[in-house]
């Protein structure tokens, strides 16, 4: 297999480098205040070999020999037997990306940005985060020998910088938002070296994260959904799933693109803006959804081109529904997860009636509950009272 990168804009090709970014020609018109222009992707050339089991690796663009030594990082797809007959949804699944080595879905970016820096022979990585891709990227790189350089948002929970800062991680909180610790990282990691994992930035980290499709068909018994219904923020795991299954579809194992369906929160939706007007704005995003609070998607244009390209959706709920949606989740499958991966369900539980029953549903999960305990707490009734006996249990 040969591996190129592919202009997502115009279509440019250039080789792998680890100093190329974004396409240098589309860069030029790259405006304040706007997704990035010129997001690279991997184009693959060849064959695929003929053994199963070797598919995923053969489908990544760094040997195996570079991947950091931690356990495989794969997701598990959940059959919740009484979400299924409460929703007459049989096909329904969640894919639980909370088992992963840190913890959540960006342990996929991470491990193939930390492969190829070790291949490029790059010791300090640097990005920004709003907490899960900051503990992920900290985590792998401490298993790799790498130093991580990570800019935090202020707000961002502290179970992340916690557990961040345990990995060992040199760690900036920046006195403003999401957006602007992504400007920070970016002119740290120019003046001051290191390969920059940011969010679409780095085409590594699509690539990383389209693992979660091949997973899915693996799993599936090697078919494709009929629908996904994915948390989105930056656009990067959206485009991450897109690309996955186009990748499917290229070397013929899937005959069509399942529906994505983007789910945003009401108080961060420039996707779902722009999905609807066609233009991108900046408009503040407040949400309790840290992991998908961001005012600019960098990876807004691809993902919005794949959206038109393959008739999907996106959708909006409120926090409250988020809160809602966890409790909901938690209670009747057994799975917590983070606000973002509850937002999905939300979006699931706000647009159920317009699935079939002989539909297959994934739903992406994309990070433990524990990540985030303050935000849970809003959404169940902590016990005010202490007792010492059974006798002071009322009722």
């Amino acid at each position: 297999m040969k591996f190129k990168y592919k202009c997502s804009e115009c279509g440019s090709k250039y080789d792998l480098d680890p100093g190329l970014t974004t396409c240098p020609s589309c860069r030029k018109s790259q405006k304040k205040n706007e997704p990035l222009r010129g997001v690279l992707e991997v184009l693959l050339e060849g064959s695929l070999p003929a053994s199963p089991a070797d598919r995923t690796m053969a489908l990544l663009p760094v040997p195996p020999e570079y991947f950091p030594p931690v356990p495989r990082v794969t997701g598990k797809l959940w059959q919740p037997e009484r979400l299924r007959q409460e929703m007459n949804l049989p096909g329904l699944f969640i894919m639980d990306d909370s088992s992963n080595p840190t913890g959540s879905f960006k342990d996929r970016a991470s491990v193939l940005v930390s492969a190829y820096a070790k291949q490029c022979g790059i010791d300090r990585i640097v990005l920004a985060s709003t907490g899960n891709a900051g503990s992920s990227m900290s985590g792998i790189g401490a298993a790799a020998g790498q130093k991580i350089v990570l800019f935090l948002p202020e707000t961002a929970p502290p179970a992340k910088m916690i557990q961040a800062l345990q990995y060992g991680a040199t760690l900036y909180k920046v006195a403003g938002n999401y957006d602007m610790a992504y400007d920070l990282s970016l002119e740290y990691s120019e003046s001051r070296g290191g390969m920059n994992r940011n969010t679409a930035w780095n085409p590594m980290t699509m690539e990383g994260k389209k693992t979660v499709s091949f997973e899915i068909f693996n799993q599936l018994g090697d078919r494709a959904p009929d629908r996904v219904i994915v948390p989105t923020g930056d656009g990067c795991i959206l485009g991450g799933v897109y690309k996955g299954f186009r990748d499917l579809m290229q070397f013929g194992l899937i005959k069509k693109m399942p529906r994505i369906t983007a789910v945003q929160a009401e108080g961060s939706k420039a996707l779902y803006r722009a999905w609807k007007t066609g233009s991108f704005d900046n408009q503040p995003s407040s949400t309790i959804a840290d992991s998908i609070s961001v005012d600019i998607p960098r990876n807004g244009y691809t993902a919005l081109r794949y959206l038109n390209d393959y008739g999907g959706d996106v959708i909006t709920v409120r926090d409250d529904q988020i809160l809602e949606a966890q409790a909901h989740l938690s209670s009747r499958s057994g799975l917590f997860t983070e606000p973002a991966g509850a937002a999905a369900w939300a979006g699931l539980l706000k647009c159920k009636e317009e699935f079939s029953p002989e539909e297959t549903v994934v739903v992406l999960a994309t990070g433990s509950g524990l990540k985030d305990t303050s935000t849970a707490l809003k959404g169940i009734h902590m016990p005010e009272e202490t007792i010492r006996s059974i006798q002071d249990i009322r009722g």
